[in-house]
């Protein structure tokens, strides 16, 4: 497939972090999540694919152009919002829309209204007068009024109440369904089940896995035992978790049958957050 976006071998550094050698890719059409926990990078990449922040090296291509020699035209053809972003809070939704059209060439005013009356933003509306959550939905409104392409979201649904997640997740359903595609990075793995196509998990800096989410699932097993695990149990373990009951420890799906033989026997399927969990808490 056609692929909007490719990164390749991007890295940053900072006195205290570093991104290594980022790379990973975004099919035309598709929702990739992008998980990891805080600290992780996932800002940082996602600031470096906007050139907000100046990767040390790595090459970046939208619709096959090199960022570094197109980011005009490709930021006419991409929608990027991400939480914490502050404008003037004595503005009202309106002035500060009015503003930002002037930026697209194929600004839409009909898409706009639409994403207004959708989200239930009220244009006189202050900023100051919106809740964090209605924050979330306006960024996602100037991000969705230009016919982006791409769009590129930083924790989108977050402080948004469960009904208005879901409502969300539907809209990034069917915008996928016309061809936009999505990356988006968020610590709600269960919104990620209901909508994502691909998972990029990030640790410390580096990509651990980058496919397709249910092939990134069916990677793991979790096996569960009551009191502690023995020497084999945990040298065969990806991660180590304490449960009321005992000890979990996630395995690779290939290594079932040895799990089964070292006295693990209640193994059952791994969902994204148990995953995560597991992986970032370690074997010790």
């Amino acid at each position: 497939m056609e692929q909007i976006l490719c990164i390749s071998d991007l890295c940053k550094r900072y006195p205290s972090f570093e991104l290594r050698n980022v790379s990973f890719s975004v099919e035309k059409g598709s929702i990739m999540g992008f998980i990891g926990r805080n600290g992780a990078g996932k800002t940082t990449t996602l600031k470096s694919i906007m050139n907000l922040v100046h990767p040390h090296s790595g090459m970046i291509r939208f619709f096959g152009m090199k960022l570094a020699d197109n980011e005009q035209e490709i930021k006419q053809r991409i929608g990027y919002a991400a939480g914490g972003i502050n404008y003037y809070h004595r503005r009202r939704i309106s002035e500060i829309i009015r503003v930002t059209r002037t930026f697209y060439s194929n600004w839409d005013d009909g898409a706009c209204r639409h994403y207004l009356d959708s989200f239930s933003l009220e244009p006189e509306k202050r900023l100051a007068e919106l809740s964090e959550g209605m924050k979330v939905k306006f960024n996602l409104t100037l991000a969705l009024s230009h016919h982006a392409e791409f769009l590129i979201l930083d924790e989108p649904t977050s402080g948004l109440d469960p009904v208005s997640r879901e409502e969300l997740l539907e809209v990034f359903l069917d915008l996928a369904s016309q061809g936009v595609s999505i990356l988006f990075s968020t610590h709600i793995t269960s919104d990620l089940e209901k909508c994502a196509d691909a998972i990029t998990y990030m640790r410390k800096g580096e990509i651990i896995a980058s496919r397709r989410r249910e092939d990134f699932t069916e990677r793991y097993r979790l096996a569960a035992v009551s009191g502690e695990l023995t020497p084999v149990q945990r040298g065969l373990a990806q991660g180590i978790r304490r449960s009321r009951e005992g000890q979990t420890a996630l395995i690779l799906r290939e290594q079932e049958d040895k799990a089964r033989q070292a006295g693990l026997t209640d193994i059952t399927a791994a969902d994204l957050e148990t995953i995560m969990v597991h992986l970032e808490g370690g074997t010790l």
